[in-house]
């Protein structure tokens, strides 16, 4: 009977303890591999512009597979669609704009779109293909600026730093060319689609042009006379979501999956220096 007895206690110890290793094991996986606080493999929808930015995001898609985030890009050719986009939740996220912008959009229709990480910033130049330096420029020429609300702004804002023109004081940044208060070259200043400055270069005197149109438009640093300053630079752009998913976990990842060495190494590759990483 004792010996029965022995055997069975044998037994419930081995079963006891091959029990505690069973849990010590589990509880040291689940302590050694971290489950993401989002749903593994989640797929998110991001609006891009097409161009370069497509080459950049094919690197973010792969950084960000590595963390269990899927990102299916939507390409758009218009500015305005990827904030409509985004409020209408056709897409998750976009990447495309700068804050002035977004402020724009959101005065204009209401968006609920809030920033999250920024990427770049390309500062906004004015080239020449007639002139070698901003005094060459003669009295009466033709100067091209992007005509939307934050560009046109900002396109202005370099003529006025190179002494060409003069804003009115108190001029904020969505400055347009009924803002202009002094023009001692007589400059026709002529506005034009931000896509369009670049690749009318030829038929102008001078155009201020945004980095990325000017890289699309085969406008070289040679040909840039000026240019705005990078450092405190409002303009930079950044992801952005909706409002009430800015603290989504998804979104941490996303902005880290953009914000690392791989993608700025592919960004500097792309941009050959005509745009800066901005994180």
């Amino acid at each position: 009977m004792t010996k029965n007895k022995n055997l069975h206690g044998l037994q419930f110890s081995r079963r006891a303890a091959l029990a505690a290793v069973a849990v010590s094991a589990a509880a040291l996986f689940a302590f050694a591999v971290p489950t993401p606080s989002f749903a593994e493999d989640k797929l998110i929808k991001v609006g891009i512009m097409a161009g370069e930015e497509e080459d950049i995001w094919r690197v973010v898609t792969s950084e960000a597979a590595k963390k269990g985030l899927k990102i299916e890009t939507v390409v758009f050719n218009d500015y305005t669609q990827p904030n409509e986009a985004l409020e209408q939740g056709e897409i998750d996220a976009n990447a495309f704009q700068h804050q002035p912008y977004l402020d724009n959009q959101i005065q204009q229709h209401g968006y609920h779109i809030v920033r999250t990480g920024y990427t770049g910033v390309w500062p906004i130049a004015l080239y020449s293909k007639k002139y070698k330096s901003v005094a060459d420029i003669p009295e009466g020429a033709v100067i091209g600026v992007p005509n939307d609300p934050s560009n046109e702004g900002r396109a202005l804002r370099v003529l006025q730093s190179e002494g060409l023109i003069k804003l009115k004081d108190g001029t904020g940044i969505l400055a347009t060319v009924a803002d202009v208060s002094d023009n001692p070259k007589k400059i026709e200043i002529k506005e034009l689609d931000a896509g369009i400055v670049g690749r009318s270069i030829d038929d102008l005197d001078a155009g201020v042009v945004n980095t990325d149109w000017a890289l699309k438009s085969g406008l070289s640093p040679a040909e840039r006379i000026a240019q705005e300053p990078v450092a405190d630079n409002p303009y930079r752009n950044f992801i952005a979501v909706k409002a009430e998913n800015k603290d989504a976990d998804w979104v941490k990842t996303l902005v880290s999956s953009y914000q690392n060495d791989t993608v700025k190494a592919e960004f500097d590759k792309v941009y050959k220096g005509t745009g800066l990483s901005a994180y």
